[in-house]
C-alpha cells in the first residue's frame, strides 16, 4: 500500500475511534459506569482550575448523575476536525431524555470536543456540554406499568435495571431489584 493510501487508513480510523468515544461516553452515563465513563478521558483530564485526574472525573460525574435517574443519550451529527495524527476536535449533537424527580425532560445537547492520542489509543481531553434548550414531556414514563415486550408495546422496560452498573450506583448497598428490575 502507498504512503498516501496509509495515511487515508489512518484518518478513517482515527475517525471511527473517535466517533466510538462519543458513542461509549452514551452508554457509560446512561448504564452509571463511572470506571469505563472515566477511562474514556486523558489521565490527567483537568477537572476544576483546582482538581485533576480520572479520580477527581469519576467524583464530579457522580455528584452531576446523582439526581438524576434514568437518562437517555441519543447520539446524532457527529463532525471531526483532524489536526494531527494524535490531536482532534469535534462537535457531537445529542437527543437527550433524563428524569430529574417526578420531571421527564428533553434536550437537545451539544457537546464541543478537544481529543488526543495517547499511546495508540483515542481519548477526550475535554468535553463541554451546552444546550439549544431543555423541557418538560408531557407525560413521565416512569411508573407505567410493565410492557413485557413483546405482549405490549408501550409501558416501562427492563433498561437501566438490567445493567449492574447502574444497579451498583443506584442501590450500592446491594438490595435485590424488584420485579421488572425496578430498584426498592
Amino acid at each position: 500500500m502507498d504512503e498516501g493510501a496509509m495515511r487515508d487508513v489512518g484518518r478513517l480510523l482515527a475517525y471511527e475511534e473517535i466517533r466510538q468515544l462519543a458513542a461509549r461516553y452514551a452508554l457509560a452515563v446512561d448504564s452509571r459506569d463511572l470506571d469505563g465513563l472515566c477511562a474514556l478521558f486523558v489521565d490527567d483530564v483537568r477537572v476544576t482550575r483546582d482538581t485533576s485526574g480520572r479520580e477527581a472525573l469519576r467524583a464530579s460525574f457522580a455528584d452531576q448523575l446523582r439526581p438524576l435517574g434514568v437518562t437517555i443519550l441519543n447520539v446524532g451529527t457527529h463532525v471531526i476536525d483532524l489536526l494531527d495524527e494524535d490531536h482532534a476536535t469535534g462537535h457531537v449533537y445529542c437527543k437527550g431524555e433524563i428524569q430529574e424527580g417526578s420531571r421527564w425532560i428533553h434536550q437537545a445537547i451539544l457537546y464541543r470536543d478537544v481529543y488526543e492520542r495517547r499511546g495508540g489509543r483515542w481519548y477526550f481531553v475535554r468535553r463541554r456540554h451546552d444546550l439549544w434548550y431543555g423541557a418538560d414531556v408531557g407525560a413521565n414514563p416512569i411508573g407505567l406499568p410493565p410492557a413485557n415486550w413483546p405482549e405490549r408495546s408501550y409501558g416501562s422496560g427492563t433498561v437501566p435495571s438490567l445493567w449492574k452498573t447502574w444497579q451498583e450506583f443506584t442501590d450500592p448497598e446491594g438490595n435485590k431489584a424488584g420485579e421488572n428490575g425496578e430498584m426498592p
